[in-house]
Parts: C-alpha cells; structure tokens; sequence
C-alpha cells in the first residue's frame, strides 16, 4: 500500500470512492459532485488537497481536506472525508493515512483539526477514539444547500 498526493487522473477513481462513502452512510443520492467538478477544485482552483491509497494495483482509499478559519482558534484543517474500501480495513493502512492528514495540519501550523462522524458509526467513532480525539456531541450542524 502507498499513500501519496492526489494527482490528475484520479478525480475518477476519488469520486468512485465518494460513491462508495455515500453509500455506506446510507445516503448515495445526495452526492451530485462529479469527477470533473472535482478535479477543477483539487487542480485548478486548489480549494481543497486529498491523499490517496494505492493498493492491488487501484485507488482503495482517500481522505480530502482544505484549510479553513476560526475565529478562537485561527487556521484550522477540515477533514471532509476520509474512507478506505472495507475489503482493505484492519490492515492499519487507514490508521497510516489519518496519522499523515495529522502531519500535514502540523506541517500547515493549523490551531485545530475538525471532522464530523456520524453517530451510529461505530467503528469510525472506535477509531477515532483510539486517535485520543474529542468528540463533541453538544453541537449541532447547521446547513443551507444552494443546487437543490
């Protein structure tokens, strides 16, 4: 398994990937992204990054994240989502790329790394409970969707 950044040429198997997310958190028709809206973002416009898996000769994992602000904290990192196919969980390859997503917020000198888990996701809430994360239920998420 290699972990590396996502170059031109992967949106494809990345949105695969996404569709795979989606549907695992119960909701495949929510994703109205494309392969080709997401290249523009991660290689044009560069709003966001993403790390790859590379694996029995195909992309079986990937986590996106981008930069964002707070207003106690300052720069922060926002992990939007992070998945590895299940076929190839428990092999730590999953624990390897979070650890890297980690580095690069240290590397980036971020106050905060934030990510969202849905709560009947017990082996994600498992795993980030082994990463000695906090995990706040007190929030609630507030959304507007503009391309309803």
């Amino acid at each position: 398994m290699t972990i590396r950044a996502a170059i031109p040429g992967d949106e494809n198997a990345i949105m695969s990937l996404i569709h795979a997310l989606a549907l695992y958190e119960k909701a495949p028709e929510q994703v109205n992204n494309t392969a080709s809206d997401l290249a523009i973002h991660l290689f044009e416009e560069k709003i966001c990054d993403a790390l790859v898996v590379e694996g029995a000769d195909q992309i079986i994992g990937f986590a996106l994240f981008y930069t964002n602000y707070s207003t106690w904290k300052g720069k922060c990192l926002y992990l939007e989502d992070f998945f590895i196919l299940p076929e190839f969980r428990r092999d730590g390859i999953g624990s390897q790329l979070f650890d890297q997503v980690v580095d690069i917020a240290k590397a980036r000198n971020v106050r905060r790394m934030d990510w969202q888990v849905l709560e009947w996701n017990e082996p994600a809430l498992s795993f980030y409970a082994k990463k000695n994360a906090s995990l706040d239920s007190e929030w609630i998420n507030g959304r507007l969707f503009f391309d309803e």
